[in-house]
Formats: structure tokens, sequence, C-alpha cells
């Protein structure tokens, strides 16, 4: 099949043959006509299959001119870097089409995003937080929303968005039809289409957990971190067919920190992206990575999610993910397109249990690749990979200073004072014999003269 055997308006065949494209993947193909048909829809497909292709290109085809100024489709991404990728891609499709598109994320200034909304959108690409914050402002009016689609929802419910999410499902309205694509399919993502989709058509390309056949996979047993930076320089070292890299770490901490260890060797090669990176930065740095201006890229799992990049070499799973569906959509961002791609996975013993949770993830076992013999194995351990006795007790110490003494002790003779009221109330009830109030002058004569 072709995009020619497809019911396409004109204008999405010029800016299909504008991009190259020729053939549809299997999820555009299917999903296509079931789209239309005004269905829920709900589409599992490896990364880097065109699932955004997937649910838009039957979106433009029937979504007609109108100068109505609320929106008509609400596209909801779990990243800022997604909604930017997302709008990008529908404005390459909608090159010929007079529509508006806007995408709404956090970070920035929310007045801004009010004025541009105002201006009228048909589209709406946005992260869950900042979108339900315009619904509440009253500046986004969502009840004109005729398609809602949900990208990359596990992420999301992973990220902590179903609240967000239970909320504006009650604020858009309830006939609309409901469109999900995702790489994987969770428990809690059966749960929300059992919730809220109304007898949805199911289109699974792939079993959920299925890697793509052109990603060839291998893995090193690594003994700690700093003999990973040694390997991962070997690897690097090799331009030519290490051209462009993309690592992947489980932490932010540990994405600066492999970027302070790797910048001596890689400097303008190297760029780095987290969530605690300014929005700019992160821009920049995606940008000049696919660019090609950076061959190495290190990124946590949240902040790569879902984006899209060119011709990437290899990703490198410098940590091994806890979870097997976070493996999966790593590995998914080589091999685009049906390209050939490649991953490597390095892990610990530590890390072992979380390897053999993905292999049975993916019915299948990763290739183990000999350590390379001019790699150091290094003795240098970080704080996390110490013993526990090396975590809790200081070199520089001895025993004695860590010999428990008694809970409690006895007061100091200071300590032992009670306090007895004041010096003013003692010498009236000596003198007196009980206690009398300040400045009742006529009371105290007339007692004392008796």
């Amino acid at each position: 099949m072709t995009f020619q055997d497809l019911d396409l308006s004109n204008q999405l065949h010029y800016a299909l043959e504008d991009l190259g494209f020729e053939t549809p993947t299997p999820i555009q193909s299917q999903a296509f006509s079931v789209v239309r048909s005004g269905r829920d829809v709900v589409g599992i497909a490896q990364t880097g299959t065109g699932k955004t292709f997937a649910y838009m290109l039957p979106i433009l085809r029937d979504l007609k001119f109108s100068k109505q100024k609320h929106p008509r489709v609400l596209v909801l991404v779990p990243t800022r870097e997604l909604v930017l990728q997302a709008v990008e891609e529908i404005e390459k499709l909608a090159k010929y089409i007079n529509v508006r598109v806007l995408g709404v994320y956090g970070g920035t200034n929310i007045n801004t995003q009010k004025q541009a909304i105002l201006q009228g959108q048909d589209i709406i690409v946005a992260t869950p937080g900042r979108l339900y914050d315009l619904g509440l402002s009253n500046a986004l009016k969502l009840k004109t929303i005729q398609k809602l689609v949900i990208d990359e929802v596990d992420v999301m419910l992973d990220l902590g968005f179903r609240p967000q999410l239970m909320n504006i499902f009650e604020i858009i309205p309830e006939r609309r039809q409901n469109i999900l694509f995702s790489a994987t399919m969770t428990n809690e993502v059966d749960t929300l289409i059992y919730d809220f989709f109304k007898n949805p058509q199911k289109l699974s390309i792939a079993v959920s957990g299925t890697p793509l056949e052109n990603i060839t996979q291998e893995a090193y047993q690594v003994p700690n971190f700093f003999t990973k930076v040694n390997l991962l320089k070997h690897l690097l070292a090799d331009k030519e067919s290490f051209n462009k890299v993309l690592i992947f770490v489980r932490f932010k901490r540990t994405a600066d920190f492999l970027f302070k260890q790797l910048e001596e060797f890689f400097g303008t090669e190297l760029c780095v992206i987290h969530s605690n990176k300014t929005q700019n930065y992160r821009i920049r740095s995606i940008r000049q990575f696919d660019e090609g201006t950076n061959r190495i890229l290190i990124a946590t799992d949240v902040m790569a999610r879902g984006l899209d990049f060119d011709n990437v070499s290899h990703v490198i799973n410098f940590d091994t993910p806890d979870f097997p569906e976070n493996y999966m959509h790593r590995i998914g961002r080589t091999g685009r397109a049906e390209r050939k791609g490649n991953s490597i996975l390095f892990s610990t013993a530590k890390e072992e249990a979380a390897k053999e949770k993905i292999e049975a993830f993916m019915k299948y076992e990763i290739p183990t690749t000999p350590f390379p013999e001019g790699v150091e194995i290094s003795r240098q351990l970080i704080e996390e990979e110490r013993p526990n006795e090396d975590q809790s007790q200081s070199k520089n110490r001895t025993k004695l200073e860590y010999v428990p003494g008694p809970a409690f002790h006895e007061k100091s003779e200071k300590n032992k004072k009670v306090n007895l009221g004041g010096k003013y109330k003692r010498e009236i009830a000596k003198k007196y014999k009980k206690p009398k109030t300040r400045g009742d002058k006529n009371y105290n004569r007339k007692n004392k003269r008796k």
C-alpha cells in the first residue's frame, strides 16, 4: 500500500511528497479508516513507527476550515519537548491546509499563551498541567473539543498526571472521539480505557513489549560506575560507527556527573538534557543533537521519551532501567522509520535482576558481548556502590566515637531548680501567710494591724 491508496486530500498528498514519504507504516494504514469513522481508538505499535502521523492524517483529512476561535482537536502529551515536536509534525502535514495549531506547556509565560489562544486555534497540543490551568482561567474554552488524542499515556501516568487527566475529562464534552496511542500497555492504562472510552477499536501492530526487528541489541557486564565510564570512552572513540549516540541514565544527577566525566575527552561533541535544565537549554541541546552539531546526547528517560531523532546510530543504556517499558522506549530512539539501529546495555551485578525483567518482557535474551581487553576496570566506587559500613562511618573517625551512650542522663544542679513563681510572690506569702494581689494596700494594712 502507498499513500495514494488512502483517501487523502490533495493538500496532504503534496505535504507527504515534500517530506519524501511514499509508503505508510502498518499503524498508519490500519488507523486511517478507523479514526475517520469516529470510533474511539486504542493503537499499540512499537516506538518509531509513525504514530503521530497515524492519528493526524485522518484528523486533518476531515478537519474543515472554520473561523471559530475555540479549538476542535486536543492532543495531550507528557513533556514540553513532545509538545514542540508534535506541533512541528502537524505543521509539516498541514503545510497546504489552512489550519491553526498551538502548543502550550508549563515553564513559560501563561499570559502569552492566553493571548495566542484568543487569536483563535483549531488544534491545541498541550501538557496536562498547563492545559488544565488554561481551562480553569477561562482563557481556553474546551466545550468545542470534538477529538481528544492522548499520546504516550503510559508516561503521563508514570509522571503522576492521572489527577490532571481526570479533571480534563470533566471539563471537555462527553460526546467526543477518544484516540490513544502508545508503544506499551500497562494495567493502569487499561483501567483508564475501561473508565472513559466507549467500545474502542483496538489496533495492535505488535504485542506490547515487542522490540523492532531492525534493532541489534547487545549487553556488557560491568562491575561499577567508573568502569562503565571507561567502557563508554572506549566505544565513543570510534566516531565512524558511533556517529550519533543517545546515552540514557536513570537520574538527573547521574546525567550531570557523567557529562563531567566525558567533557574532557569529547568537549563540544557532547550535550545533556534533563528536567532541571532551562527550557531554552533543553531545546538547544535537542536541536543541536538532531542536526548533528553534537554527536553525543546524555538524557534521562522522561526527557527523551517519544522524541523523534533522525539517524541515531546507537542507544547506550548506561543504567539498566528498573521498568522494562522504559527500556523499550529507550531503544526505540534508534532504528526509526525502518532503518537499522543498535542498542547497548551496561549492567552491574545489582542491575542483573532488572535486565532479566527486560528479557522476560521482550521474550528475548540480550546477547552478552565479551568485555574489551584494553578497557581499564576501575576500583573506584561511587557512594551508592560502597558497602553500607563505608557509607555510614567516616574513615577519619575512631570506633570509640561510635560507641552508643545512654539515651538519658542526670540533670545538672543548675537545671534541677524549680520555678517558685517569682520573688515578689514568695515574699508576700512569707509576710502575710497567704498570697496577696499586688497593689491591694487597704487589705494589706488591715491584716497587718491585726
